[in-house]
């Protein structure tokens, strides 16, 4: 949705074209794959804490993404949905290290 085309080194996707052919509308419907991924965060186990900052980062895109022209730029920079996917890909190694360090599961033979 961020970076899927590239053109004089700047790389953007979906969400900036569609936000600056239909400002507004383009904003809050691009909106709705970037809820998918925080929902599948959630699905996944995610913290409250990285779905909240999930969250903040879909809420700027939308609501900043939405001012004409200013909005385009900003969506060209923030890239929220990339930003979401690394805050998950994080947040599922940390959850993976510490399952790995727990050593109860194994501490008692079967």
């Amino acid at each position: 949705m961020d970076a899927r085309y590239s053109l004089f080194g700047i790389h953007f996707g979906w969400d900036s074209l569609i936000g600056l052919l239909l400002p507004g509308i383009g904003d809050a419907a691009t909106a709705l794959p970037s809820l998918y991924v925080m929902y599948e965060a959630h699905r996944l186990g995610a913290r409250k804490r990285v779905l909240a900052r999930m969250g903040l980062n879909v809420g700027l895109d939308t609501v900043l993404g939405s001012v004409p022209l200013a909005g385009d730029i900003f969506d060209l920079a923030f890239k929220a949905n990339r930003r979401n996917v690394a805050l998950l890909s994080r947040e599922l190694a940390r959850a993976e290290r510490k399952k790995e360090e727990n050593p109860w599961p194994n501490a008692i033979p079967d």
